[in-house]
């Protein structure tokens, strides 16, 4: 029961311990303690500080990248656009130029079947020709071996030439 009921020269002893206690860490301990929350204190500040210009810092690279990504996304869309459009060009001057290739093959082609076709057309003539004259010749020579036979032909084809 004494501890709950301590004598007087104990509590004054015990508050001069106390005081000398307080007045050496109020000199000595206190000023370091304090700097040294001070100093806390000001490393969190700048800190955050820090940390809220490295945030905006952020956004901004953030809005950049965007921009950035957007400007990409467009020039991406552009150059399909111009790829598209190219290649449809690109097909059609093909198609164009098979075009006018098959049609000059097939001008060329008539052509050549024409003149091909004259030429048949000359050759059979010429060989029907010399058919004729020789079938005529023999003809002729058969009919007209005697003199009386060809008289009596000279007349009768000089009285065609006489009513035609």
């Amino acid at each position: 029961m004494k501890l709950l009921t301590p004598e007087f020269g104990l509590l004054i002893w015990t508050t001069l311990a106390f005081l000398i206690v307080f007045f050496i860490l109020k000199k000595m301990a206190w000023p370091a303690i304090i700097k040294g929350l001070r100093d806390r204190e000001n490393s969190i500040t700048t800190a955050l500080e820090t940390a809220e210009k490295v945030k905006a810092e952020m956004a901004q690279l953030k809005n950049e990248n965007e921009a950035l990504l957007a400007k990409a996304r467009e020039e991406r869309g552009q150059l399909l656009k111009e790829a598209r459009e190219t290649k449809d060009k690109i097909i059609n001057e093909a198609k164009e130029q098979a075009k006018t290739e098959a049609n000059k093959i097939i001008t060329e082609a008539q052509a050549a079947i024409n003149v091909q076709k004259m030429a048949a057309l000359t050759e059979v003539k010429n060989q029907v020709g010399k058919l004729v004259i020789e079938v005529t010749e023999k003809i002729l020579r058969r009919e007209l071996g005697n003199k009386d036979a060809q008289e009596t032909h000279i007349k009768s084809l000089v009285d065609e030439v006489k009513l035609n």
